[in-house]
């Protein structure tokens, strides 16, 4: 296996094409590892968090809302954007996850990091469980409508498998919860 310098990209020159809201638009001029120039556009993102809120009953609470980059209502898992680079991780999960849900989890687990579309967005989506949930109100964004919805945990496997759930964060840690389920039974029948 070659070493991470064989593939290292250095920036020369960065230009800000867009200045967003939540995206900013780079153009960077790179030297490439074989001492030529390249080009590079990308979209800096602050990071977001999700979670896989599940009940007692091995529901799924998810939730479907229109997105308009789509122009559908997508079913997916609460998540949400940092409010900065620097607010801690868990804490935005548990407030996306109370806002959307009402739901306040008395276990949280972290289950890993998604890189959402690495070859053009810095966006990296901080994922949990959240297990021992207790319900509560709703409190969406002003611009948020949602529809909450549960689903067993194997129906949304299934579903993922069908290709019924495009959303890539609720794939990746659906999956991940249930394959970490998978494990925690087996190791019970082992034991």
């Amino acid at each position: 296996m070659k070493d991470e310098s064989y593939f290292k990209e250095t920036q020369r020159d960065s230009q800000l094409i867009f200045d967003g809201r939540v995206l900013h638009v780079y153009k960077d001029t790179i030297g490439l590892p074989n001492g030529k120039e390249g080009m590079r556009e990308y979209c800096r993102h602050g990071g977001a968090v999700a979670v896989v809120p599940l009940t007692k009953d091995n529901e799924v609470i998810c939730v479907r809302q229109y997105r308009y980059a789509l122009g559908r209502v997508v079913l997916e898992i609460p998540a949400g954007k940092l409010d900065s680079p620097e607010e801690d991780h868990l804490e935005a999960a548990l407030r996306e996850l109370r806002e959307e849900t009402g739901y306040t989890p008395g276990r949280v687990v972290p289950i890993g990091d998604l890189a959402t579309s690495p070859a053009l967005l810095t966006e990296i989506i901080y994922m949990y469980l959240a297990e021992d949930l207790t319900p509560g109100e709703v409190d969406p964004d002003e611009d948020e409508f949602l529809e909450i919805v549960h689903i067993p945990l194997e129906e949304m496997v299934d579903m993922i498998l069908r290709g019924e759930i495009q959303d890539a964060k609720t794939q990746a840690a659906v999956i991940k919860v249930w394959a970490m389920k998978q494990k925690q039974n087996e190791q019970e029948i082992q034991s």
